[in-house]
């Protein structure tokens, strides 16, 4: 399956990410787990006695995903952060249906892979929060917590907003620029636009999220914690945490001041005890 739109462009996005890797500000093992879905890259970090965390990034992403928080979760957890299949970091480029097992039965490789055998909370920003989800309503007996950021499919996606990206992409560079500005909310970092941009350049992202349904949500049954950016453009926060509110009532919500973006809030949304419970 071919996730970028030239061989090159993958060819470019691969080679900055190995130079952010190169530069990871902990000490990292880098692992490559056989799967059912292929080859998974799992970059882990922190203290080996440390209590596990799995972390699944958002869309278009990878490891670097947590890279602001790498120092502050390794002193805390033994991280393990997943480029997910069918995205742009070292997993394979697979993209089975999502309304399907096929996700749950790649992550179950992955932490068998790990040797992770207990349940381990489970971390996941945007898209990562669908997989969390998804993950976590089909397999309640591995995830011992949720940790879910501006989590994909749960609340609506404002309208229009698909198409308004899409036309700001195709503007050339300064439009993608804008596009990925206008879809990360807030004040963002020159150097993770710069990033992004780069990604967005010659990545194919997936298009259409699948939302789950009330009966799905209420499979989630371990502590649920949630954080969404009152300011997000990209998902209806105040949706996602009405839904969250309504059918999951031991689910934690926070509405904070931000956009999509929630890189400044993974300190606060891994705030798991020892124990990781």
């Amino acid at each position: 399956m071919m996730i970028y739109r030239t061989t090159g462009g993958g060819e470019q996005v691969e080679s900055k990410y190995q130079e952010v890797l190169d530069r990871w500000p902990v000490p990292a093992e880098r692992v490559l787990l056989p799967t059912s879905e292929g080859e998974t890259f799992v970059l882990v970090f922190g203290k080996a006695d440390a209590p596990p965390l799995v972390a699944l990034h958002g869309s278009g992403a990878n490891a670097t995903n947590w890279l602001a928080n790498a120092v502050e979760m390794a002193e805390h957890h033994r991280v393990y952060a997943v480029d997910v299949i069918g995205e742009p970091g070292l997993s394979a480029p697979n993209r089975p249906p999502l309304d399907s097992e096929a996700y749950a039965r790649w992550l179950d490789d992955v932490l068998t892979g790990l040797g992770l055998k207990n349940p381990v909370p489970v971390m996941g920003m945007s898209l990562g929060g669908w997989f969390a989800i998804d993950y976590a309503s089909r397999r309640p007996e591995r995830v011992s917590r949720l940790a879910l950021l501006t989590p994909a499919g749960v609340g609506r996606r404002p309208r229009g907003l698909l198409l308004k990206l899409v036309a700001m992409s195709l503007a050339g560079e300064r439009g993608l620029r804008k596009s990925v500005k206008t879809a990360m909310g807030g004040e963002v970092d020159p150097k993770v636009v710069d990033a992004v941009v780069l990604i967005f350049k010659h990545f194919k992202p997936r298009m259409r999220i699948p939302t789950f349904s009330d009966e799905v949500l209420r499979r989630l049954t371990m502590p649920v914690d949630v954080i969404v950016g009152e300011h997000d453009p990209m998902l209806d926060s105040a949706d996602t945490a009405r839904r969250f509110q309504e059918v999951l009532p031991h689910a934690s919500v926070h509405v904070v001041d931000a956009g999509h973006d929630l890189s400044a809030h993974v300190p606060a949304s891994i705030g798991f005890t020892a124990s990781g419970t």
